[in-house]
């Protein structure tokens, strides 16, 4: 599973000119799952980025999490994070789970977010061509890396 966290102001998702979600401050999420993911590092995950201290403190250092800022969740969907280049110039996905196995997950990872503490979890629509603004708040953005765990 790979997530690419963004701080934000703001973010907002939409679909056909429709906006679908949409937060103020708090994270933004995009979310890649690969094969062999399952709920184990969908909660692990889940947990990390909601406990990620990545918000200022009264000092000015990141010392707060999402949860210690009431921030709220914007959680997008996005198979890319699993795109190969190694070889040519087209992308390959076959890195990136089947829709029937990501979409599950994903919505699992959402609930799992709400169960860790985070009152506001939005959603793009998966499968779907999205429109995904991002106020990125920083700039700060990291990436996360469930493959990565067991090398720590």
């Amino acid at each position: 599973m790979r997530a690419v966290i963004q701080r934000v102001q703001k973010g907002r998702v939409s679909v056909e000119g429709q906006t679908v979600g949409e937060i103020g401050r708090g994270v933004v999420i995009l979310l890649g799952v690969g094969h062999g993911d399952t709920p184990q590092e969908a909660d692990r995950m889940a947990d990390k980025i909601a406990n990620l201290r990545i918000f200022a403190d009264a000092e000015g250092k990141t010392n707060l999490s999402a949860l210690d800022v009431g921030g709220e969740v914007l959680l997008v969907s996005q198979f890319t994070l699993y795109a190969d280049t190694r070889r040519g110039r087209r992308p390959g996905f076959t890195n990136a789970a089947l829709p029937d196995v990501a979409a599950p997950l994903v919505e699992y990872f959402g609930e799992r977010l709400k169960q860790a503490g985070i009152g506001r979890v939005e959603t793009g629509e998966f499968g779907a061509e999205m429109l995904v603004e991002i106020s990125n708040d920083g700039p700060f953005t990291i990436i996360l890396d469930s493959e990565d765990w067991g090398k720590a």
